[in-house]
């Protein structure tokens, strides 16, 4: 029998997820604590904490029922930096989360940071907390070819960009770069918890990639960790900037928190005439799923007198996925939004086990709002 694969389950401070791990253990789930740095070994940044993907549907019954939001109230009191942030593998598809990204920047009036977190080989797996760690003269050379080489393809990046910019092909917004030593999914985490960028823009491969080129732990991963508002952009995707989006679905589970959400959204959107289907996924037909999609709805109205909304019941007689993207085509979608939760049906969506499939099932954006 094929060893069980170990998926990220949350992403936590060192002290969050060691209580986690033990609650995990506790009621008989092994986990593991991953993540830390050898070059800066003394102050820990967020790890993660991992299980077997068997564990998974079990596991994530358990942590809805763990809260931790003395911390995220600390993060949302924090002041929006004027910044889009960008993580980049200086891929072709990093260049089409770019392209999103220096356009929204402009639309925002703000700054663009692209980041990359580049991997040594002193940055292991899963390693106790406790040990100490030496390098040797030989390790510390190599530390710094790596660097040396991850600068030289940032160089070359920017270069590609400037190009864009000088033929006005991107807009000319200001922008600069930084490089993190560690695992991408955690710098860009505690760089988003630290600064509090407007958005982050991620690209991804689209739905033809194969499964082993996937990066979709990484996008879910901060889409766990990160309170920032998300965009993925497949390399695929048709609209490349919100001017080129006029239908985008809204999905809803009736919670307050998202009208936050829907209202965050439409700070991004404010400048251009959109169409917002409200919508809802559900495995049957249900008269008061329609009843509180109308009263949605009339309230969407009354907020914002100007925009076109239609509500949308999902019927989900096959995957979720697929059932999504049947509508994203026959609704001609540009973009995907909504406020993904610990607490709700989405957030489930978007544990890295299952990400893989949903970011990765079409060429379209997805936009995604953490729950307040």
């Amino acid at each position: 029998m094929e060893k069980d694969k170990l998926v990220t389950v949350a992403i936590h401070s060192y002290e969050k997820a060691h209580i986690l791990k033990s609650i995990l253990e506790s009621e008989g789930i092994p986990a593991v604590i991953h993540g830390i740095k050898m070059i800066d070994p003394v102050i820990p940044g967020n790890v993660r904490v991992r299980i077997n993907e068997a564990d998974l549907p079990k596991a994530l019954r358990i942590i809805e029922k763990v809260d931790f939001t003395s911390q995220v109230d600390k993060e949302q009191e924090q002041e929006l930096s004027k910044e889009v942030l960008v993580p980049v593998d200086f891929s072709e598809y990093s260049l089409a989360a770019c392209e999103f990204g220096f356009r929204l920047a402009k639309d925002l009036n703000c700054k663009v940071k692209l980041l990359h977190a580049f991997f040594t080989p002193f940055y292991p797996g899963a390693i106790p907390f406790g040990d100490s760690f030496t390098l040797q003269a030989t390790d510390k050379e190599l530390y710094q070819d790596i660097k040396r080489k991850t600068e030289g393809e940032m160089q070359a990046l920017v270069q590609k960009i400037q190009k864009e910019i000088d033929a006005a092909l991107l807009p000319k917004v200001p922008y600069q770069t930084l490089l993190l030593e560690g695992l991408a999914e955690e710098e860009i985490i505690s760089y988003s918890r630290k600064t509090r960028p407007m958005a982050i823009v991620m690209g991804t491969r689209g739905k033809n990639a194969k499964e082993l080129d996937l990066i979709g732990s990484v996008t879910a991963e901060v889409m766990e960790g990160s309170k920032t508002p998300i965009f993925a952009i497949p390399e695929g995707a048709k609209a490349r900037d919100l001017s080129a989006m006029k239908t985008i679905v809204f999905l809803t589970n009736f919670q307050e928190r998202e009208f936050k959400a829907f209202d965050i959204m439409m700070n991004f959107l404010a400048s251009y005439p959109v169409k917002v289907y409200l919508a809802h996924i559900a495995k049957k037909e249900d008269v008061w799923n329609e009843i509180k999609l109308s009263g949605i709805q009339k309230r969407f109205a009354e907020l914002y007198p100007q925009l076109r909304t239609e509500y949308k019941l999902i019927e989900q007689n096959e995957g979720l996925e697929e059932a999504l993207e049947k509508f994203v085509i026959e609704h001609q979608i540009d973009m995907i939004s909504l406020s993904s939760s610990r607490r709700n049906i989405f957030a489930r969506m978007f544990n890295p086990g299952i990400a893989r499939r949903m970011l990765f099932h079409s060429d379209t954006p997805l936009l995604v709002i953490k729950g307040m």
